[in-house]
């Protein structure tokens, strides 16, 4: 349990609008500075942002823990992990994020055996409470007790309730996890308080309203802004004034993979920076964006995307448009010729056909199937592929001449 797991055409041109467009309408974009140390600033360091107007910077690269170096035997490399962090901090990018379920609880001890190397001042630690895992009250404190073993941390500048769903907040309220997290705030051992998110606009909107939050993760990314309605969540975020923390920018690598013909594209357009860059950059682009975690598993991932973040230079209209041709080329190459161009829906029993094709050519694609499943279990019961009864309507709608009905068994039998 530690991964996380399409558009018209004219759609994908769209998605980017809110780069621009969205922004108009948001909070004030972050204010960016360098370092207050002196000597640090004579060094290359990432860009920071401002935390909602105080004196306190963030950098926009965070080091996510989720996808540390690995050895032979799949444990986590803590020497090359150590000479990673090292990188970091001497770059300015001092926002770690981890969580009790990551590497099997490997990640909060490695937090512990490296970070405890840095003045506890200098680095922002996140952690979170695994909400799937618990059934009780007494959990809360038991959990959150091993963690701050584990991190050796003495209190975390960020603290989530993870992976929140609509089942996951009823879970939740009914164990008062976030009345102990209040608790911890008033103790000093917790210095924001935030959650994760993976579900729908409308779960998160509740979530949101609820609580005056200081810090907000979900996953955004160029080919979720429409699958996984990304864009209407940081819409919402954005509109009630909470900064946004970004997980799977690069959609788990599946951004990187991308096809010959996607790659192509980035390439002559800029055959100076990475596949990944454009993928980094798309998030951070966005002025509400607080924060962009990467999961960094090799030296050289981190350099790359240390050097797309010093300075992080915004998306340029000609680069949105670049994103979307290779995001075009992407979803022709997928297993179903589906345009997204919605002849066939309304489905008369509420499946979302689009969106399940979709999620369908990104499993071919190389999507995890785990990755996949939360993007599918966050539908709505009637919207799943489950819900089809093989009735033909759409078939006889769709200019693609594609098989419907037997794609949608097939995905409701995958997704099982």
């Amino acid at each position: 349990m530690n991964r996380r797991d399409f558009l018209k055409t004219t759609a994908a041109i769209a998605a980017f609008a809110p780069i621009a467009g969205m922004a108009q309408d948001a909070a004030p974009a972050a204010k960016t500075e360098k370092p207050a140390d002196k000597a640090e600033s004579d060094k290359k360091q990432v860009t920071r942002r401002a935390y909602r107007g105080t004196d306190m910077t963030i950098p926009l690269l965070g080091f996510g823990m989720m996808r540390l170096p690995q050895t032979a035997d799949e444990k986590v490399d803590y020497a090359t992990g150590e000479k990673m962090v090292a990188k970091a901090m001497e770059s300015g990018c001092n926002y770690f994020d981890t969580a009790y379920m990551y590497h099997n609880g490997e990640s909060e001890k490695f937090a512990g055996a490296v970070l405890t190397q840095y003045k506890r001042e200098t680095y922002f630690l996140t952690d979170k409470m695994p909400i799937v895992m618990m059934n009780a009250e007494a959990d809360n404190e038991r959990i959150f007790k091993e963690q701050l073993e584990r991190t050796k941390a003495g209190y975390f500048d960020f603290y989530f309730l993870h992976w929140l769903n609509a089942a996951h907040w009823k879970k939740a309220k009914e164990i008062r996890t976030l009345e102990f997290m209040k608790k911890m705030k008033a103790e000093g051992k917790i210095r924001h308080i935030g959650f994760s998110f993976h579900g729908e606009p409308e779960t998160l909107k509740e979530i949101a309203e609820s609580y005056p939050w200081e810090l907000v993760q979900i996953q955004l990314n160029y080919l979720d802004w429409e699958l996984c309605r990304s864009g209407e969540q940081y819409d919402v975020l954005t509109k009630l004034g909470i900064p946004v923390s970004i997980m799977e920018p690069l959609k788990g690598g599946t951004l990187v993979r991308l096809t010959p013909e996607s790659k192509k594209i980035f390439d002559e357009a800029n055959p100076k920076v990475s596949t990944a860059s454009w993928g980094l950059r798309y998030a951070a682009s966005l002025p509400n964006v607080q924060v962009v975690l990467s999961g960094m598993s090799d030296m050289a991932q981190m350099e790359d995307n240390l050097k797309t973040f010093t300075p992080m230079v915004p998306l340029t209209e000609a680069e949105r448009a670049t994103i979307s041709q290779a995001l075009a080329a992407y979803r022709k190459s997928g297993a179903v010729p589906c345009t997204a161009c919605r002849y066939c829906s309304p489905c008369p029993f509420g499946v979302d056909i689009p969106r399940n094709l979709a999620l369908l050519n990104q499993l071919k694609g190389g999507l995890p199937l785990f990755h996949a499943k939360l993007v599918y279990d966050a539908m709505t019961e009637k919207e799943r592929a489950s819900s089809c009864v093989g009735c033909g309507a759409c078939k006889k709608k769709c200019p693609q001449q594609i098989d419907i009905p037997t794609h949608m068994k097939q995905i409701a039998k995958d997704f099982q």
